[in-house]
């Protein structure tokens, strides 16, 4: 794990640092997802509050340990509340993160990303391929909230996005690619399955945001937590399921048994590979 650099820190450290800290995450997110990032913020021994109105929100990222701003819906007034609340996470310098959810596929949520960009200081900006595509001003494929098509260079997208926003970025995809300014790491785990439940975008991104809470590198942060969510997908997929129904309950289980010891089974030398 060291040659990754993430500062002599194991996934196993960074659990058990995840679960002694108790991160209180604040999640400003759409309705379509919100009980799922809650209880998966739970299950990583983090603490989720859903504080999203204008005046509260503010207020209770005086309190957060991480904020996570999700564009999925759109109203003016989360909008203004995320606005107030990234002020006062950026005047505090606790971790924001950005999940840009359908960025590419309407002029509005271009809109909205590009404000929050331009006034917010991010520490993970986490997308699937089309959405960090999209931020990097590159062609791009979204349909919805949806990635479609080939993108045979996201580790350079991913790469400029980190540069011009000094963020670290996720890429979400069949392999994900967490990237910085300097460096890239793409990341082999997951299953199929998660492609088949909505709402593991949305998920992945408050698991970023737990782990940002929690552990001073944001870098190591998103590689961690990006790690951890792959290898709890295919543990979901171990257990009995008929389909994408019982395999989300699979998930949360997975999750929430997702130790340190059960992350020192796997070998992340096997898992991780530097790209750049």
């Amino acid at each position: 794990m060291s040659s990754i650099d993430t500062n002599g820190s194991s996934l196993e450290d960074s659990l058990r640092t995840l679960a002694d800290t108790g991160p209180l995450v604040q999640h400003l997110t759409n309705e379509v997802t919100m009980n799922d990032v809650a209880n998966l913020t739970l299950h990583w021994d983090a603490l989720p509050v859903m504080a999203d109105s204008p005046g509260d929100a503010g207020e209770m990222a005086e309190l957060a340990s991480a904020l996570l701003l999700n564009i999925g819906q759109v109203p003016e007034r989360k909008v203004e509340a995320m606005h107030e609340a990234a002020e006062t996470a950026n005047d505090r310098g606790i971790p924001v993160v950005l999940d840009p959810v359908g960025v590419g596929s309407t002029p509005t949520r271009e809109g909205v990303a590009e404000a929050l960009l331009s006034e917010t200081e991010f520490a993970v900006i986490k997308g699937n391929y089309g959405e960090i595509s999209a931020l990097a001003g590159v062609e791009a494929e979204v349909k919805g909230v949806e990635s479609i098509g080939e993108y045979d260079e996201i580790e350079e997208t991913a790469r400029s996005v980190a540069e011009s926003t000094g963020a670290v970025v996720v890429a979400s995809g069949v392999e994900d690619v967490v990237a910085d300014a300097d460096r890239a790491t793409r990341i082999t785990a997951g299953h199929e399955r998660l492609g088949e439940v909505v709402g593991t975008g949305c998920m992945l991104g408050a698991t970023i945001a737990g782990f940002c809470g929690a552990l001073e590198d944001p870098y190591t942060a998103a590689l961690h937590a990006t790690l951890a969510f792959g290898l709890a997908g295919e543990r979901a997929a171990e257990l009995p399921h008929e389909g994408p129904a019982s395999y989300r309950t699979n998930f949360h289980d997975a999750v929430a048994g997702f130790s340190p010891d059960v992350a020192a089974e796997f070998e992340p030398e096997d898992r991780l590979e530097r790209v750049d």
